[in-house]
């Protein structure tokens, strides 16, 4: 028999699914001034853009609205909203890099501190994310969680998921790559991960400072593009940037500041804002896929109306004891497929 909920539903949404020979001082017009404000031009965006002479593409992503947005209903631990600003920022880099026309996921499962952690980017540039800690870490029985990811436990998993869609009468395409949790830092977890898999050098930071999020990629052309010492001209430039100047410039600014002497080629900006995807179809999905008996038992539970509340955006979903009948007498006709993410 199953137990009756005494809490409101919640909608899981989670899957689970070496330094230069040399110092290059970077040319730049001006030295920056890391104690003034942001700059008041830095929005959300995300930059791709192409160093010809040295065979390198890079994406750069800028997270401000978008970032206050996805925080402003829960309340984090510091390393906690950091990992999570710093994997939606890696979502967004990694949609400019690769073919994604549905969404793309980092995912993070482990049993310490964090127990969940997701960030997604659609192709349309909406992003979303949340940030789930252990009992103990929420009433602050045990310390927070460190932001080391060798920290999170020996069955922590971390991973890259692309979901596109169906074409034609095919199922929807999913593609999933695991990472290695043998570095200390998200981004260079991931540099790893893109040296393995695709054998191609790659350059990775990643920032979050709770207000804003901000990341930069490059990666190596595949082939013989570029001259000899390309990427190792441009990752000695890379190495002078600093997580805080990142995080208080426009994608296009660090592009500029950065590599202005290698002509780069601004190859198209995306806006990015926060969305959610939720709605009352996709919930009514899932509720059917959890049966009526289930169902009811909640809305006994919740003395008359389930109520089913998105993480993501805060929406509530209120169902009485009627809207489920019909619910499930609609479905006996026609049973929708099991949601997946909602």
């Amino acid at each position: 028999m199953r137990s009756i909920p005494t809490r409101p539903i919640t909608i899981d949404h989670s899957l689970l699914n070496a330094p230069p020979p040399r110092i290059i001082r970077r040319p730049e017009p001006h030295d920056t001034d890391m104690t003034q404000p942001p700059d008041a031009r830095s929005q959300d965006l995300q930059l791709r853009f192409l160093l010809p002479d040295a065979g390198v593409r890079g994406v750069a992503v800028h997270l401000d609205d978008t970032w206050a947005a996805m925080t402003e209903r829960a309340t984090y631990p510091p390393a906690a909203a950091e990992l999570l600003g710093e994997a939606a920022a890696a979502a967004a880099l990694f949609t400019g890099y690769a073919k994604v026309d549905g969404r793309l996921s980092v995912q993070l499962r482990a049993d310490g501190a964090i127990r969940t952690l997701f960030a997604e980017c659609t192709a349309a540039g909406t992003l979303r994310g949340i940030v789930r800690v252990s009992d103990a870490v929420a009433d602050g029985r045990t310390a927070p969680p460190s932001r080391d990811l060798r920290a999170l436990g020996d069955d922590a998993v971390l991973a890259i998921t692309v979901e596109n869609p169906a074409l034609g009468n095919r199922e929807p395409m999913r593609y999933q790559g695991l990472v290695a949790l043998d570095a200390g830092r998200l981004d260079e977890a991931f540099e790893g991960y893109f040296r393995q898999s695709e054998q191609l050098p790659t350059r990775l930071l990643l920032a979050c400072d709770g207000r804003r999020a901000a990341g930069l990629m490059l990666q190596k052309l595949p082939g013989d593009e570029g001259d000899s010492d390309g990427f190792l001209r441009i990752g000695a430039l890379f190495d002078t940037l600093a997580s805080e100047e990142l995080l208080a410039l426009a994608p296009a600014e660090v592009v500029h500041r950065l590599f202005h002497e290698e002509q780069p080629q601004l190859l198209g900006e995306k806006p990015l804002r926060f969305a959610c995807s939720c709605s009352r179809e996709r919930v009514e999905s899932m509720l059917v896929s959890l049966g009526e008996p289930e169902v009811q038992a909640a809305v006994e539970a919740g003395l008359g109306e389930a109520k089913i509340h998105c993480e993501f955006c805060g929406q509530e979903y209120r169902f009485d004891g009627d809207a489920v009948g019909i619910l499930f007498r609609d479905a006996a006709a026609e049973l929708p497929a099991a949601p997946g993410i909602q």
